[in-house]
């Protein structure tokens, strides 16, 4: 919990310091911070993703996850999710607080670097990926609620929550995984935490909500492979 913890306290910091200053940033810093932290963030999936034991396990997953997330197309349901809770609670707010509040959170929990990054946390004890989340969420609240105001602040109960349930989930199944259905999971998701920094810095567009189901089928593979062919 450690990880969504620290998240936690950076929206809320980044939150109050952008009250504070109001407006005071030029928007050339903010583009450098966020490119640099983008870069950061492609560092930790390289480290993540060279823990792979067999590659071929990795490179399948992606494969046969990319084609079952077309299929199901979950980056359009989170869209949709997120379009709904806009048009339900971000409409008709006084003072602005529920507009901050919605696209804080949606921006900060409906994405795969959240479940990706709890995962990570509750399976191997390791909040990597959640510390560099918790810098991108923290330089994001100060932006965005510099200009939303305090509403933002209130975005960091449903990343507690949500967050937490993950790796409080996932924590409970770590024991009855072996260290190289980890290691595989870890180095699948290290390639999809590469993609989200390669978002960032705009160097391509890549659908890595319709990447998450690699994670599972890496999973799966691991232990098919680990009990009937090792």
């Amino acid at each position: 919990m450690i990880g969504t913890i620290v998240n936690t306290v950076a929206i809320v910091a980044g939150t109050l310091v952008g009250v504070a200053i109001r407006k005071g940033i030029p928007d050339r810093i903010g583009d450098t911070v966020m490119q640099g932290l983008g870069l950061a963030v492609i560092l930790i999936g390289l480290q993540m993703a060279f823990q792979t034991q067999n590659p071929l396990i990795v490179i399948g997953s992606i494969v046969v996850g990319a084609i079952i997330g077309e299929l199901i197309d979950i980056e359009r349901w989170l869209n949709r999710f997120g379009t709904w809770l806009e048009s339900r609670f971000g409409n008709g707010a006084e003072g602005g607080i529920a507009r901050g509040f919605v696209t804080a959170s949606l921006l900060y929990c409906v994405g795969a670097m959240a479940i990706l990054g709890a995962l990570e946390d509750g399976l191997t004890g390791q909040p990597n990926t959640l510390f560099a989340k918790s810098m991108l969420d923290g330089v994001t609240s100060v932006i965005l609620s510099s200009t939303l105001g305090i509403g933002v602040l209130f975005s960091a109960v449903p990343v507690f929550v949500y967050q937490g349930a993950i790796t409080l989930t996932a924590s409970s199944v770590a024991p009855v995984l072996s260290t190289w259905v980890i290691a595989e999971l870890t180095a699948t998701g290290g390639l999809l935490i590469l993609a989200i920094g390669i978002n960032i810095l705009g160097m391509a567009r890549i659908r890595v909500g319709n990447l998450l189901p690699a994670i599972f089928i890496a999973v799966f593979a691991t232990i098919i492979i680990e009990r009937f062919f090792a």
